[in-house]
């Protein structure tokens, strides 16, 4: 994901292995949704998101209609999740004959002049596309890419921190429970709703601690430019600034840098002496250590 991103930034990162085509798809679906999210929501620009999301024409083994709305070919369109054999049904979408004048209906008050609140819109947008499930796969990641072009809309610029579709995937538990109980009750979706806002806050949240660590990182390098440090030093470095689960041992940092207990202490003491390293107050049979904040 990283790869493809920077790749279509024309970032050039050293390191990053090529992208999954599976992977270049959602990518490119986003960044058509976020970066040109004045262009007109249209059949044929979801059809090119469908397209790019399945481009051998295969959902895993099985062989879909891509870039076209599902037929009752494929039997009834079903919201599912669980494991194989322990299947839960959350929803079953309207039959395939009715979707193409359902989508009309979609797209024209999509574009139309609504007087709602642009961010209830982009509630009422999701639930209105998943519920109508226009395609035989991909329903979810379409649904939160018009969710993103709705919210991209609502402020104006591209210039985003957060994501509505990366927050919705981490509570994809909450979620389907919401969607199910949504769709299956009557038209007042107030409840939908208030869940879309407060994930929303939370996706507001979690841009906040990303920037924080971003900054955090940016911060200590700018202030470490003339250190010469080793690759082994970098990555444990990285590791660290990254938000390094329990404590740093000498042990720890030979697994993670691949070498041996003493080259990882000949590490760790050129990096006490410089200062970027402190040791942790005792605590333990093993001495552990941390960055020394900037």
């Amino acid at each position: 994901m990283r790869s493809s991103i920077a790749r279509r930034l024309g970032m050039d990162i050293a390191g990053l292995v090529p992208a999954d085509r599976d992977v270049e798809g959602v990518v490119e679906m986003m960044l058509d949704a976020t970066q040109n999210y004045m262009a007109p929501l249209t059949k044929g620009r979801l059809f090119g998101w469908h397209a790019a999301l399945f481009p051998t024409g295969r959902s895993g083994m099985r062989k879909i209609a891509v870039g076209a709305w599902r037929a009752n070919a494929s039997g009834p369109m079903q919201v599912v999740s669980g494991p194989i054999g322990r299947e839960h049904v959350h929803f079953e979408a309207p039959d395939a004959a009715r979707v193409d004048e359902e989508m009309r209906a979609f797209l024209d008050w999509f574009e139309g002049d609504v007087a709602i609140d642009p961010v209830i819109k982009a509630g009422v947008t999701h639930l209105w596309f998943v519920t109508i499930h226009p395609f035989e796969d991909g329903n979810g990641r379409i649904a939160r890419a018009v969710a993103d072009l709705a919210l991209t809309r609502s402020e104006g610029t591209p210039q985003r921190f957060y994501s509505m579709s990366a927050q919705i995937s981490l509570e994809r538990n909450a979620y389907y429970e919401m969607l199910g109980e949504t769709q299956k009750g009557d038209l007042d979706i107030t409840l939908w709703l208030e869940w879309f806002l407060d994930c929303l806050n939370r996706a507001f949240d979690a841009a906040e601690t990303i920037l924080a660590s971003v900054l955090r990182k940016a911060r200590f390098w700018d202030a470490r430019a003339g250190e010469r440090l080793n690759d082994r030093q970098r990555i444990i470095i990285n590791r660290l600034l990254n938000g390094f689960e329990g404590k740093l041992t000498s042990s720890k940092w030979a697994k993670l840098a691949k070498c041996s207990q003493d080259t990882a202490l000949r590490d760790i003491d050129d990096l006490l002496q410089r200062g970027i390293l402190v040791k942790d107050a005792a605590g333990g049979r093993s001495t552990s250590y941390s960055l020394r904040e900037v």
